[in-house]
């Protein structure tokens, strides 16, 4: 079976990781990336030894690229005319217009967390709700946190159903480098409900969800506090095993100097990970408790790559790879080497 070709569209903080994350599947072939400027992405892609093949939005402006020694393949719609799907990471809105361009080339696609629900066919989350992007032509995913709290929830709820929960983020408010943000020095909040909780009710229509954000002067991650209300009641022991028993889950123990947002992302450094990423969420092992049934826990959402198993998991659904819901995350999850913790 000939491998599925894909795409990159926008070569930013998502663009890389999904281009990365794609180029790891033994049954895909990443064809190329797209930009639109010798972005400092784009001259680190150039100095890494161009592992992929760079495609221009405006090939007028080649000799920019040029100039600096950076080769070009051709334009965005040259890279349409060779690839199956299309993972698109361009800026929030670009990708409506972009749609137009896969409709034309009749391409794929998958959008990111930025774009409105509507650009897509199926609002998706791999674990969640697979089968419902089968065969389908554009998929949107969850944003970052929605990805890692549906993750979680999704793995209580198929082990005791979930009923209802209630969330309050504590969100970074910019991604590393981000410096158009500006320096800040304060807590913002959102309106009750959070676009997280709505997201989550329209992934999972059965759980009831209501939540609570505030953006923090951080950069590093999200902390996600959670309160559950189970089906069935369940020990904190059961709970654990789940957890570890999910490949995009990981439990960490303050105790072992996992004490903030920041520990794990030194630790994915220490590991060697590319760019300090982790695709697994975690979970702290002290900071699950309960209130009568309900269970309160807490997780970490390494916000620049959490979404990148998840949207390869849409390429297995939408060019219907497999049918299978655990045999595709399962192979997404090989591919990217992540494993169960047990």
């Amino acid at each position: 079976m000939s491998k599925v070709k894909v795409g990159v569209a926008g070569y930013g903080v998502i663009g890389q990781r999904l281009a990365d994350g794609a180029a790891l599947q033994g049954d895909m072939e990443l064809v190329g990336v797209v930009d639109v400027a010798p972005t400092l992405a784009v001259r680190a892609l150039h100095e890494s030894g161009m592992p992929y093949k760079l495609f221009l939005v405006d090939p007028a402006r080649k000799p920019e690229f040029a100039e600096i020694g950076i080769p070009v393949s051709g334009a965005f719609e040259e890279l349409l005319e060779q690839v199956d799907v299309m993972l698109d990471a361009t800026p929030a809105g670009i990708g409506a217009r972009n749609k137009e361009l896969y409709k034309k080339h009749g391409v794929k696609a998958i959008f990111q967390g930025g774009e409105k629900n509507e650009i897509a066919d199926v609002f998706f989350h791999g674990y969640a709700n697979y089968e419902k992007g089968i065969g389908q032509d554009f998929l949107k995913l969850t944003s970052c946190n929605t990805t890692g709290l549906i993750r979680a929830v999704d793995a209580i709820d198929r082990m005791v159903g979930v009923e209802k929960v209630a969330i309050t983020i504590v969100r970074r408010v910019a991604d590393p480098g981000d410096t158009h943000r500006g320096l800040v020095d304060l807590l913002k909040v959102d309106p009750v409900p959070n676009h997280q909780a709505v997201d989550l009710m329209t992934i999972m229509p059965h759980v009831d969800a209501t939540g609570f954000l505030v953006h923090t002067p951080i950069t590093h991650g999200h902390i996600i506090s959670i309160v559950a209300t189970p089906k069935k009641s369940v020990s904190k022991e059961a709970l654990l095993e789940t957890f570890r028993a999910h490949p995009r889950i990981r439990v960490v123990r303050i105790a072992d100097g996992f004490n903030s947002n920041t520990s794990l992302f030194r630790y994915a450094r220490n590991l060697g990970n590319k760019r300090g990423d982790m695709y697994e969420i975690a979970v702290w092992e002290e900071c699950i408790g309960f209130s009568k049934d309900d269970i309160l826990f807490a997780i970490n959402i390494p916000q620049e790559a959490v979404t990148i198993p998840e949207t390869v998991d849409g390429v297995r659904a939408c060019m219907s790879m497999q049918t299978d819901r655990l045999e595709a995350v399962g192979l997404t999850n090989k591919y990217l080497g992540l494993k169960a913790r047990l």
